[in-house]
């Protein structure tokens, strides 16, 4: 052990499950708060605490095992059935300020030595869930006026960073792949689970969304890196950064690449929710469960809301005449700071759905 401790909070979501892998072959003593395990490989070094963050008391109870925090990488998350729907909604907003309050006071009251804490924002900082974005959006801009749980948790942090000894980076990511099943926000399950289900109807595998929305992705084990190097950055203190792979897709352009990591040919047609198409075909997801021994996850289980997310990035939630605006942030911050990795975005693709077929989630590639 390097004699430092961090509490990943939401261990077990998409971007917590790859902190704790990071930090834990990087010799931190890895604390990982989750009201469930996080999967991460066999031999990973962590101490799980089950830990529901709307209990109060449950959080003030866990105290005593976090005096020895160092560093916290806050990535918690709430979210409403339907997913899109809860982003404008303050109940949503005040349930996710109480999950940090609830966890933050203890630790904050225990963990003497502190350095730093990281925690997450996204481009909804930017209004991307309500208007064009500048492109690119930058860092420093003004912030966006439209209520978001974003600005409830960053002016509690900033109340608390005042006078203390820890400092604080705050994440802007684009959109997120990683391996994490049944989280929010995680479409490589998604597209995983739909290569299945057409290979095992013999439909093709059809592209379900519309043209345009160019943007950026960014792999978890990117943000892993990016918060293994900001716990002792001192260049990272009190600064906020956008963080992607580096280059750019359109999901219509990256679709072959996709359907090659799946051992499917891409095909194209008239958009559809892909939310719905999976649903309507959960027995066949259960066949395909039993005939490939995959492990034995009810679809739902498998999914999250992350089926809704899809049909967002997508566009299919939008009226088929919308022109879909580029979404684009710049990370000139972050790479003159210090952090200047990057990741081929088609190569994650079949990476994470390789892996996920390593698991047993999906079927393995023909």
């Amino acid at each position: 052990m390097n004699g430092q401790t961090v509490l990943i909070i939401g261990a077990s979501g998409v971007i917590g499950e790859a902190a704790v892998e990071r930090f834990a072959a990087d010799g931190y003593h890895v604390l990982a708060v989750s009201r469930r395990a996080p999967h991460v490989p066999p031999g990973t070094a962590c101490e799980h605490i089950a830990l529901d963050l709307l209990d109060a008391s449950a959080c003030q109870a866990a105290a005593p095992r976090f005096a020895g925090v160092t560093h916290v990488v806050y990535a918690a998350l709430f979210e409403k059935p339907g997913l899109v729907a809860g982003w404008t909604e303050p109940d949503q907003m005040d349930t996710n300020l109480a999950m940090m309050r609830n966890l933050m006071e203890p630790l904050l009251a225990s963990a003497q030595g502190l350095r730093h804490v990281s925690a997450f924002q996204g481009t909804k900082a930017y209004g991307a869930h309500l208007h064009p974005l500048s492109v690119p959006a930058r860092e420093s801009a003004p912030r966006d006026p439209h209520a978001n749980f974003y600005w409830l948790q960053e002016d509690y942090l900033r109340a608390k960073r005042c006078g203390a000894a820890w400092t604080l980076t705050i994440w802007r990511p684009q959109i997120v792949f990683g391996l994490a099943t049944g989280v929010a926000m995680n479409i490589i399950p998604v597209l995983g689970i739909y290569a299945a289900i057409c290979r095992e109807l013999g439909r093709p595998f059809v592209y379900p969304g519309l043209a345009g929305g160019i943007g950026e992705a960014v792999d978890t084990g990117l943000i892993a890196s990016a918060l293994a190097w900001a716990a002792t950055a001192p260049q990272a203190g009190d600064e906020t950064f956008n963080i992607t792979n580096g280059d750019v897709f359109e999901w219509i352009s990256v679709w072959p690449a996709i359907a090659r990591a799946v051992g499917l040919e891409p095909a194209y047609g008239a958009p559809f929710s892909l939310a719905e198409f999976l649903l309507d075909h959960a027995g066949t997801w259960d066949s395909i469960v039993r005939r490939h021994g995959l492990q034995p996850h009810a679809l739902a289980a498998l999914l999250g809301e992350s089926h809704h997310y899809a049909d967002l990035l997508f566009g299919v939630m939008a009226p088929p005449e919308t022109q879909r605006p580029p979404i684009l942030v710049s990370t000139i911050k972050l790479r003159r700071a210090g952090f200047a990795d990057c990741r081929d975005t088609e190569e994650m693709f079949e990476r994470l759905l390789g892996q996920l077929a390593e698991r047993k989630i999906i079927p393995s590639r023909p």
